[in-house]
């Protein structure tokens, strides 16, 4: 399957545009100066997915255009999601479904053991509310799919219509946001003359290396070109996930296409203490690159799989 036959498969699902096109891929050549001898010639390229304007910006868009884009063809007029209190996917969730015009209910609990003011009143949970979502605070040890499933039930009771979504966004689905940034990535490597040997990125919901992994796959690439570093599971329950998910994706794009399991690499060295928890490696990998390139990236995921230095 070439990219363009790639693009035809992903076609077949609807999708509601929420990018403003590809995003761009920047070299990092300050960075490269900042490193040094260390690289051993390595150059280094960064895909700007946090450039999108929608909600501030972030790869959670990807998935939310096919997610989106089902709920609008069924008919559906209420997004309920799930997450973390401060999770990125449910900010734009919430940003995307007043885009669509649909209301949005986020269930969101306790992942990370901090209580201060400023965790649970500002940064992405005041915005979900300024983007009008309606929030159902639950305490740490909830199950907010549970919650989410009987509030679905309750709107249907209602004559609503809603659409349920997991965490992260991280469907079959969702992940073909990410199968479609492979096609738009093997895009670009045509116009710059340039094969990347390998794409790194964290691994929460696993849904950006499945997407990643299966559209790769789904052109004949190889996917363990994907690397991915926990920031949410341990390795060993990280990767079966991937893999699941992967086949899963790969299956709605190229049913015929198969996946080894030793294609999908997932290193769980900076995860530290757990999800949301700081690690030094991560503070060290955020300050660089904000000094070096005048970038920011995130702590709780890009920032740790930044801090990687294999």
């Amino acid at each position: 399957m070439r990219a363009s036959q790639l693009a035809a498969a992903l076609d077949r699902h609807p999708r509601l545009p929420l990018l403003d096109g590809p995003t761009p891929v920047q070299r990092l050549e300050r960075l490269e100066q900042a490193l040094g001898p260390a690289l051993r010639g390595i150059r280094l390229y960064a895909k700007r997915d946090d450039l999108p304007g929608l909600g501030g910006g972030g790869n959670k868009l990807r998935k939310l255009e096919f997610l989106l884009g089902e709920a609008r063809a069924q008919g559906a007029d209420t997004f309920l999601t799930v997450g973390g209190l401060q999770s990125n996917h449910a900010r734009l969730s919430a940003a995307a479904a007043a885009r669509a015009g649909l209301a949005c209910e986020l269930f969101l609990s306790r992942q990370v053991p901090r209580a201060d003011a400023d965790y649970e009143r500002n940064g992405n949970i005041l915005l979900d509310g300024l983007f009008g979502a309606r929030i159902h605070d639950l305490p740490a040890g909830a199950d907010p799919l549970a919650q989410a499933q009987a509030r679905a039930e309750q709107l249907r009771a209602d004559g609503r219509r809603p659409y349920l979504v997991g965490s992260g966004g991280s469907s079959p689905l969702g992940c073909l946001g990410y199968a479609r940034a492979a096609a738009e990535l093997a895009a670009q490597e045509a116009e710059l003359g340039i094969d990347f040997d390998l794409v790194v990125l964290p691994n929460g919901s696993a849904g950006t290396h499945a997407g990643l992994a299966a559209g790769l796959a789904a052109m004949g690439r190889s996917a363990s070109r994907v690397k991915s570093f926990t920031v949410l599971a341990p390795a060993e329950r990280a990767r079966p996930a991937t893999l699941e998910k992967t086949r899963a994706t790969l299956d709605l794009l190229a049913p015929a296409s198969s996946l080894e399991a030793a294609q999908i690499e997932i290193d769980g060295s900076q995860l530290g203490e757990g999800y949301g928890i700081p690690t030094e490696a991560m503070f060290a990998a955020v300050r660089l690159l904000a000094r070096s390139e005048g970038l920011l990236i995130d702590p709780v995921y890009g920032g740790k799989a930044f801090a990687a230095r294999e």
